[in-house]
């Protein structure tokens, strides 16, 4: 797994959810980085189809948006089990973005079920 083209496609979706049209300028504020570099991230993300541009918009492929989807779940649940044991929201959040790239299948499943048992 690519932690960086994972962040960029997470970030890709979260802000489709929030608007029709994504620009490089939003990925850019939301991530921190510079124009050039969400520009970069976007060809290696078109080449690998999971994205395609028509200038100044960016939108994720149905396989972009797959992929997109499971490592922002990774991320909810990640969050929410590290929350359910006490982690405040911030620390939770933050760790969540690090781990959700690097967790195992065994563990993800594990904190997955605690976190569909516990959640009410």
């Amino acid at each position: 797994r690519n932690q960086s083209s994972e962040d960029y496609l997470e970030c890709i979706l979260l802000l489709s959810r929030e608007s029709a049209f994504v620009h490089r300028v939003d990925v850019a504020r939301k991530i921190g980085v510079s124009q050039p570099a969400v520009q970069k991230a976007v060809k290696i993300l078109q080449a690998a189809n999971f994205v395609e541009c028509d200038g100044m918009h960016i939108y994720l492929t149905a396989e972009g948006a797959k992929y997109a989807e499971t490592v922002y779940e990774r991320h909810c649940i990640i969050r929410d089990f590290l929350k359910l044991h006490g982690v405040n929201e911030a620390d939770a959040n933050g760790d969540a973005c690090e781990m959700e790239h690097v967790v195992s299948e065994a563990t993800f499943k594990m904190m997955k079920s605690y976190v569909e048992v516990n959640k009410h």
